[in-house]
């Protein structure tokens, strides 16, 4: 069985607490996958969550995109990293795409107040093999400025800063 904790989540992934969770999927044979699935790759049913807050990663690749889509910052760098799941852990590389977050004036990181369009703050650094941590992001672009009306969907999400 699972050394997790199964949780009931609502559609927005939160739960019953007021702190957003990264949640990956863990499965009967032990394999964990981001984004979640009912059934995992080799068919084993789905037994529990992982919050992948708990983890450190490291970058596997990254690219900074110039021309970005409406609301999105630009330049916006974005990176695949692969979460470090322990030793014990015999499945497939667990791994996700977002973006890297920016500095605030303080040297801390944007999101957390939801607006971070105006403070000038620059992106972290990254490098292939970097070690990064997830952190929480009330708007990963801005919800005005597309074609969609702002509350038909989610805003916030996860970014990625270095692990000093």
């Amino acid at each position: 069985m699972s050394d997790h904790e199964t949780t009931d989540t609502d559609a927005d992934g939160q739960g019953d607490s007021a702190e957003p969770t990264f949640e990956a999927a863990e499965y009967a044979d032990g394999t964990v996958t981001y984004p979640p699935h009912t059934v995992g790759p080799n068919g084993a049913e789905r037994v529990g969550t992982v919050d992948l807050r708990e983890y450190e990663a490291r970058v596997v690749t990254w690219t900074t995109s110039t021309a970005t889509p409406p609301g999105v910052r630009e330049p916006n760098t974005l990176a695949i990293v692969e979460f470090e799941m322990g030793d014990d852990y015999d499945g497939p590389p667990v791994r996700a795409l977002g973006q890297i977050a920016e500095r605030d004036e303080a040297g801390g990181v944007t999101g957390d107040d939801g607006d971070d369009s105006d403070n000038g703050g620059d992106q972290f650094s990254v490098d292939i093999g970097d070690r990064i941590e997830p952190v929480y992001a009330d708007e990963l672009r801005e919800p005005g400025a597309g074609i969609r009306e702002p509350e038909s969907q989610d805003w916030d999400g996860f970014q990625f800063r270095p692990v000093e």
